[in-house]
């Protein structure tokens, strides 16, 4: 993936989906020019990631759609069974646009590859949340490209020192501070890794467990501890409309983007 400064000192913004928009431009100018009807529309490379998004599957697993942020929905017309069966998982896709819609908040693709991320459940205070928080100091850097809050998850892609023997971090978002509902910390426990290479890992959590917010838009703080110190942003959160549940649901990732967190 395409690395961009590892230092936030300002707001995170939801570069996916200004990337997806920019996939789904290119490709409507290259369909009003194209005169051979047999011209393959172009694609982003095919080992990378043009989108990032949520798998939706009915209660089955027989179908599902994909969620690209609060608004626009996705639906794969090669892939009919839901990847992962019922679980519902936040995930990176590679597609092609197959036609150019009329309705902007809904698209037909045809996927290359479906690639899920660790997908957790937040933590709401309490004993475990203050367990959690006191042994997960250890410092990460937060990268702009693919964190985002959007669809009712807070997806976050960091960056910090891996040990060759790939010794798992453990990393959870807790809300500690009752009076700040909405403060949010990033816990990352490197269980006794100190040094080592540098990587990244990328983790989508479901912010279920946060008040209502009954239609409106609050700020939501996020707080970690960098290589230089203690960090925060801000980011929108509207609570989502329907519920997911996945108490206990830790859905580690796979392929290209399997990093050994859980």
């Amino acid at each position: 993936m395409k690395r961009i400064n590892c230092y936030i000192n300002n707001i995170l913004k939801a570069s996916h989906a200004a990337l997806f928009i920019m996939a789904i431009s290119i490709m409507g100018m290259t369909m009003q020019s194209c005169d051979n009807a047999n011209e393959e529309f172009p694609v982003f490379p095919l080992n990378r990631p043009n989108a990032l998004v949520t798998l939706k599957p009915t209660a089955d697993g027989s179908s599902f759609f994909m969620q690209l942020d609060d608004s626009t929905k996705i639906t794969a017309t090669n892939i009919k069974q839901a990847p992962y069966g019922n679980k519902e998982v936040r995930a990176f896709i590679n597609f092609r646009l197959l036609t150019q819609p009329e309705n902007k908040h809904s698209y037909n693709v045809y996927v290359n590859w479906v690639d899920s991320i660790l997908t957790k459940p937040m933590v709401n205070g309490g004993e475990i949340g203050t367990e959690l928080v006191s042994k997960g100091q250890d410092p990460v850097e937060i990268l702009r490209e693919w964190t985002v809050s959007e669809d009712g998850y807070l997806t976050i892609h960091f960056r910090t020192q891996w040990a060759a023997n790939n010794t798992p971090h453990i990393v959870n978002l807790v809300a500690a501070n009752p009076a700040e509902p909405y403060e949010l910390t990033f816990c990352h426990n490197a269980q006794g890794v100190k040094g080592g290479y540098w990587g990244d890992g990328i983790v989508a959590f479901r912010l279920d467990q946060l008040p209502d917010t009954n239609g409106k838009t609050v700020n939501m703080t996020l707080i970690w501890k960098s290589f230089s110190g203690k960090k925060n942003v801000n980011f929108k959160y509207c609570t989502r409309k329907g519920t997911v549940k996945i108490e206990g649901l830790s859905f580690a990732a796979s392929g290209q983007f399997e990093r050994a967190i859980k």
